[in-house]
């Protein structure tokens, strides 16, 4: 999905001749008003309480909608539709000063950085790009321009803007030395290992005039022809699609695994500059003809404008040729060519006022709402879906589009019948974006969710702080299915070949009634199902055998308890150790633990306090699970530094900060996210950032990775001193 500002596909800015005084790339993160906000009609008088609550209401659905796009890659909501919620969060908050906070969504660049990954502050800031649907807006951006530098020729470069994941690249005397995700625009993460495996990245920069230093920033991106491939790959093999080429981009990036990287055949393209030295260049021409020179990928169409009809003219032709391109797009970026310009021009707080991205209204087309059906998910949460007369938009029929949750529904009065407006977010998702209310069927009802489960017909809870209606009965075949694909899934027990079309079939034939039963499957069930020859059926045994040695932790996160995500697995399973300990533990107990609060607590007590739970547990512990019996030992009770340290990892180190995590842990230490006083270590590597500030001030003792390194060696011979004896 473009956000205008999101963060994820905007383009660098270049500042003064484009050396080592850069400010770093604009990576867009939500939509801003190209007006500023003195425009705007302020209010001398206290907001009214209805201001204040909408204004709440808007920020925790953008929060959310940022999580999604950000740490899940799985956006629900089209650009034009978070563009307008974003937008009137910043009117609201003009309008009303004494409402706007440092915390809201308006005052971000982007998302968080991830905690799997090794963090690297960027040494000059990524910031974000103004973007509009307008041409009315750019006519009102080129005008301002001429404002501001009256009497001079201004020369801009129009490029096609690149719907992938912002990137910045260090290299060092031309070589790569690390590759760092955008972030929250001052820390991002450290993908380097990935992205030494995308073939038109360079590892080392040719040409004769190689920069001492030079921070490179653009988009990856997954081309579109393999983008289809894969998701050929993964239906056949009964995984869920990806969604959109962006989000198939940014989950690659996320593995920790570069030889998964390797096979996805990810591409990259160089638009902007951070840093630099050892290189001097007065315009953006010559900066990107300099990448191109270097080896670095840079955009083959590149149109100049100097005057306001030349810059539509080049929006319009390029709008006409994007689709040919290999990469997908979404609009244009309109940037003044000259540094000397650009540094006269200046910034805002957030942007550059020398450029703007313009974004292209995503095709559209009418259909008739035919029926919302209501699917189920792993936890039971109802999701109402619309079934559409199909449609053909962005290339494709379109049939289906997910309404999200019963607020969505009423808040766009979203009814049967109706002719409705559809469109693809990023051009791959569709959904409902208008209903054409002048066109709706006199006998037309308000749509109201079921009361009941639609697949197992028990009752339905409202849970509130959800906001989402929910099934309880465990048994329920649509929560079973689900729940299934996330226990077979890579992140929990990893079984191969158990995925969405094998557990539909499961479980309409019967053969799975519960997560035990898959460990009940055996040839003669497996030769009953279509399409299982025998290669088939033996790979997948065979994968669910060695599930049967996965550590406590997947086997815990498996299970699906609500609110329990992975790092909370690992925790409970470090401190418990065996699962039957976890099932003894009260919920003050659990909340004693890291990661574990007063939700999550209350949530593992109702977990395990189910009969049905219990009883499957039984019948997997009779499978030959681990429950923790088979995981590797503390380190022991006597001697060891690591033994009951807390450890807080930071910049960038050798290897995968889950590697040394790992060690630690294995040595009797435990690695939390956050500097407090309990921690004992912080390890930090190259760039570290806030984390070690906060460690200086707190006193805790900071060690570097040789340090490390140094007590890895210690304990190991202290390890095999006390073997000896």
């Amino acid at each position: 999905m473009g956000r205008g500002k999101r963060g994820k596909r905007g383009k660098d800015v270049i500042h003064k001749r484009f050396n080592s005084a850069t400010l770093g790339a604009v990576f867009p993160m939500a939509t801003t008003p190209s007006t500023t906000p003195d425009l705007f009609s302020f209010s001398s008088e206290p907001a009214p309480e209805s201001a204040r609550q909408r204004v709440q209401a808007l920020r925790a659905e953008l929060d959310e909608h940022n999580r999604r796009y950000y740490q899940e890659a799985a956006p629900t909501v089209s650009d034009q539709e978070y563009d307008r919620l974003y937008r009137e969060l910043v009117d609201l908050e003009a309008r009303y000063p004494e409402l706007a906070t440092a915390d809201s969504p308006t005052r971000r660049v982007g998302g968080a950085p991830l905690s799997q990954f090794a963090q690297i502050r960027h040494q000059i800031p990524m910031l974000s790009l103004d973007n509009t649907y307008s041409e009315e807006e750019v006519a009102a951006f080129f005008v301002r321009l001429e404002k501001l530098i009256p009497g001079e020729k201004i020369e801009t470069v129009i490029e096609p803007k690149v719907d992938g994941v912002a990137i910045s690249l260090l290299y060092e005397q031309g070589k790569l030395r690390y590759a760092a995700t955008r972030g929250d625009g001052t820390t991002g993460d450290d993908v380097t290992q990935n992205v030494r495996t995308i073939a038109g990245v360079p590892h080392r920069l040719s040409g004769k005039h190689v920069p001492e230093l030079l921070e490179v920033r653009g988009e990856i991106y997954l081309p579109k022809a393999r983008f289809a491939a894969i998701n050929e790959e993964r239906t056949a093999a009964g995984e869920a699609p990806f969604a959109n080429p962006r989000n198939a981009a940014a989950g690659s990036l996320k593995q920790l695994d570069p030889a998964i990287v390797a096979q996805r055949g990810l591409g990259g393209i160089f638009y902007g500059l951070g840093v630099v030295k050892g290189a001097d260049w007065a315009t953006h021409r010559e900066a990107l003809a300099a990448l191109r020179s270097l080896g670095l990928p840079v955009h083959d169409h590149v149109w100049i404008a100097s005057t306001l009809e030349e810059v539509l003219g080049a929006i319009h032709e390029l709008d006409q040729v994007r689709h040919g391109f290999p990469f997908e797009t979404d609009g244009a970026v309109i940037k003044v060519d000259a540094a000397r310009q650009r540094e006269v021009l200046g910034y805002t707080a957030k942007s550059p006022r020398w450029a703007m991205a313009y974004k292209y209204k995503p095709e559209q087309a009418e259909t008739r709402l035919r029926e919302i059906t209501i699917q189920v998910g792993r936890t039971g949460v109802l999701t109402p879906v619309a079934e559409l007369d199909p449609v053909f938009v962005s290339g494709s029929t379109v049939s289906r589009a997910t309404l999200h949750n019963e607020e969505e529904v009423a808040r766009k009065d979203i009814r049967v019948g109706d002719t409705v407006v559809v469109e693809k977010a990023g051009e791959v998702i569709p959904a409902v974006v208008e209903v054409r209310k002048e066109k709706r069927p006199a006998d037309s009802e308000v749509f109201k969710m079921p009361e009941t489960c639609p697949s197992c017909h028990t009752p339905v809870v409202r849970d509130a702080e959800q906001v989402a209606i929910r099934c309880v009965n465990p048994s329920c075949p649509a929560q079973l299915k689900r729940r299934l694909e996330h226990f077979a899934s890579r992140g929990a027990m990893d079984i191969e070949g158990l995925g969405e079309a094998m557990v539909d079939l499961l479980v309409e034939r019967e053969l799975t009634r519960d997560l035990a039963d898959i460990y009940r499957l055996n040839l003669l069930k497996l030769a009953s199902l279509p399409r299982m020859g025998e290669k088939s059926i033996s790979n997948l045994l065979s994968a669910i055998e060695a599930s049967k040695q996965q550590p406590l932790w997947r086997l815990i996160f498996g299970m699906g308890i609500l609110h329990v995500g992975a790092t909370s697995a690992r925790a409970l399973a470090a401190h418990y150790r065996l699962l039957d300990q976890l099932m003894a533990a009260t919920s003050e107990e659990l909340q004693r633990i890291p990661d574990v609060g007063p939700v999550v607590g209350p949530a593992i007590v109702q977990h395990f306090a189910n009969p049905g739970t219990r009883e499957v547990i039984e019948h997997l512990r009779a499978a030959g699970l681990n429950f923790g019996e088979r995981d590797p030992e503390p380190a022991p009770a006597t001697g060891g530094a690591f033994l009951g340290t807390t450890w807080v990892l930071t910049g960038t180190l050798s290897q995968p900060r889950e590697e040394a995590a790992e060690l630690i842990r294995a040595k009797g230490g435990k690695v939390t996210e956050s500097v407090s006083k309990k921690t004992t270590y912080v390890l930090a590597g190259e760039e570290a950032g806030s984390k070690l500030e906060k460690a200086k001030k707190l006193g805790v003792r900071v060690l570097t990775e040789a340090e490390f390194r140094g007590m890895l060696e210690g304990a190991e011979s202290s390890h095999q001193e006390g073997e000896n004896k």
